[in-house]
């Protein structure tokens, strides 16, 4: 008996969450999951704001009391960055923030402060 329930504890698309790629790219996103599933809402951590891309791997949690509300929670990041533990990427548009062990902070593309340029993509 304690196999059989264990077992059904892993069947794929049982669980509260799937991993599905975006159709419909923006908020609200269409992803398909067991089919396209369209207008669900996306979150982030407070203060940060996102939108996936077309063709992104994303998170999709099932809430509801039947999980009948899916909503995007997060997106698959890219396996080749090679970030050590504890570094932290904020990437978009061709530009990223880096924060790399040691206190490094490197930036990619134009940095403007206050509207003005203060580094130049190099």
């Amino acid at each position: 008996m304690w196999m059989a329930q264990r077992n059904r504890r892993n069947i794929v698309g049982e669980g509260g969450s799937q991993v599905g790629q975006v159709t419909l790219a923006g908020d609200p996103a269409g992803v398909f999951l067991d089919g396209e599933r369209r207008d669900l809402p996306v979150f982030g951590p407070g203060g940060y704001i996102w939108r996936p891309d077309q063709g992104a791997d994303v998170l999709v949690i099932k809430t509801g009391e039947d999980g009948e509300a899916p909503c995007v929670a997060g997106q698959r990041g890219e396996p080749n960055w090679n970030l050590a533990a504890g570094e932290v990427m904020i990437y978009g548009g061709g530009s990223s923030i880096l924060l790399q062990r040691g206190g490094i902070v490197s930036i990619s593309g134009f940095l403007l402060v206050n509207g003005k340029e203060v580094l130049t993509k190099g």
